[in-house]
């Protein structure tokens, strides 16, 4: 069959981590199987939503590299894809099911509807609509109608029972005497979800529904509606909630819920989808840190698990120290060329004549850090000028002592003698140096990271001295070797 997956979001807010995961697993089930995936935009809340909003979510989608194939600025067979422009389908599609006695016209005021759930709260009731509109005579209906009362379009629920397959949780049935006869469309004109988003999965040919748990007591509505229209409802598929560690739902109290944040804060894109693909899905057997085609090429509905996952941001840390490691050293240094710019450590000769180089120092630094903000911060020694080096003063009151300094000027003789071609090689002119002056290792090892680096912790120190180039490390090590306090 042809797979057609949508995700329909409501632009009143930014694309959050669970929409995110959503718009994910439909997308992946389409590149799988060579199907179509729709960005539809559920505006008709018109007045929470906004062109801003939009775009958010948009932004939100392009960073993590989902694609559409149909939508607002693609455009498709199937257009307008903001509901905002298809108000007129939602209405015709109402007053047909009236027609067809499925739906009848309700005259209720918002207070008369309010007054019964009171009524009923006080009687320790739980309150569904009485099915009033239906039981008024043609005469008082005409009445209302020459008054010009307001009227909403109510579906009208049969007896019976409604149950759907989903492909995550099996079976689910509902019994129809719990469901109201509920609206459609509103007296203001306005549809409800449940009207809009049947109409436009009917009219866009939507297979496959993919979304949370949170809208299961929302299905049966629109099973009913389906076949009110006489169509089939399309395969559901309801994932499990994304919750915080404390098994509450996930929430701004969290940490950042915006994907696009997640971006600001230093991660890759690439972790994310790996991260959150898990988030309720597994490919089977132990293996985590998958690409986005290996991801494509594993999804199934079958591997979604009903249980809810938990966002655990040490665990997307550790995702994204994965790919960090993974990633290739020229990609890399596309992805924070910007970040090396705002920190004012970016020169173009790095994508010229210091492209091998920058590239080693790379390969150094990039199996230590999580985030790519840290991997900046490891950078600058190597990319600031020797006098723009900062020294930790802590770090330099501990290790760059009157005993150790002479000894750095030694070292600097040594290495500017023999320089030193790899981590081998500088290690061993490190410790024959503190040997020839009855120093110990470690703390010539402890002062020379300080006196390159200017921190007390940093990469390897012998791979440091080999990658950061003979001249560099001479002259810092003869700077080092006259620090004082005061700089």
């Amino acid at each position: 069959m042809s797979f057609r997956v949508r995700f329909a979001p409501s632009p009143t807010g930014y694309l959050h981590v669970g929409g995110a995961r959503t718009a994910l697993f439909n997308w992946l089930l389409a590149r799988r199987h060579g199907g179509v995936f729709v960005l539809r935009i559920e505006d008709t809340d018109a007045e929470r939503s906004s062109w801003e909003m939009v775009a958010g979510i948009v932004e939100g989608l392009r960073w993590l590299g989902l694609d559409w194939d149909e939508g607002p600025d693609v455009g498709g067979p199937h257009a307008p894809y903001f509901q905002s422009q298809r108000l007129e389908k939602y209405r015709a599609h109402a007053h047909v099911l009236v027609q067809d006695g499925l739906a009848y016209y309700c005259y209720c005021t918002p207070e008369d509807l309010q007054r019964k759930r009171a009524d009923a709260e006080a009687r320790g009731e739980a309150w569904t609509y009485d099915r009033a509109c239906l039981q008024r005579d043609a005469a008082e209906v005409a009445r209302l109608e020459a008054a010009g009362a307001r009227k909403a379009i109510r579906f009208r629920v049969r007896p019976g029972r409604t149950a759907f397959t989903d492909q995550v949780h099996g079976e689910i049935a509902f019994d129809n005497a719990n469901i109201e006869d509920f609206v459609i469309l509103r007296s203001d004109l306005q549809p409800t979800y449940h009207l809009s988003v049947v109409v436009d999965d009917i009219d866009m040919g939507i297979t496959h529904v993919i979304r949370g748990d949170d809208h299961i007591s929302n299905t049966p509505k629109q099973v009913l509606l389906y076949d009110a229209f006489g169509k089939a409802a399309p395969k559901f598929a309801h994932v499990p909630l994304i919750m915080g560690p404390d098994k509450k739902r996930l929430s701004k109290r969290h940490g950042a819920t915006s994907v696009i944040e997640y971006q600001r804060l230093g991660y890759l894109s690439e972790a994310m989808v790996n991260f959150l693909a898990l988030l309720g899905w597994s490919p089977g057997g132990d293996r985590e840190v998958l690409s986005r085609e290996e991801l494509t090429s594993l999804f199934t509905l079958e591997g979604i698990s009903g249980g809810n996952a938990v966002f655990n941001v040490e665990k997307l840390d550790w995702f994204n120290q994965q790919h960090i490691a993974r990633m290739p050293n020229e990609a890399l240094l596309a992805a924070i060329e910007s970040r090396l710019r705002e920190a004012d450590l970016w020169r173009d000769s790095l994508r010229g004549d210091e492209g091998a180089w920058i590239s080693r120092v790379l390969e150094l630094l990039k199996p230590r850090v999580k985030k790519l903000d840290h991997l900046v911060d490891e950078m600058r020694p190597f990319l600031v000028d020797d006098t723009a080096l900062v020294v930790d003063p802590a770090a330099a009151a501990k290790h760059l002592t009157a005993e150790v300094r002479p000894v750095l000027m030694r070292l600097a003789d040594a290495i500017a003698a023999s320089p030193p071609q790899d981590a081998a090689a500088a290690e061993l002119v490190l410790r024959s140096t503190a040997e020839q002056v009855q120093v110990k290792a470690a703390t010539l090892i402890h002062a020379t990271r300080v006196a390159v680096t200017g921190r007390a912790v940093s990469a390897g120190i012998f791979e440091v001295l080999t990658v950061m180039g003979t001249e560099r490390v001479e002259r810092r090590l003869r700077r080092a070797a006259s620090y004082t306090s005061g700089g």
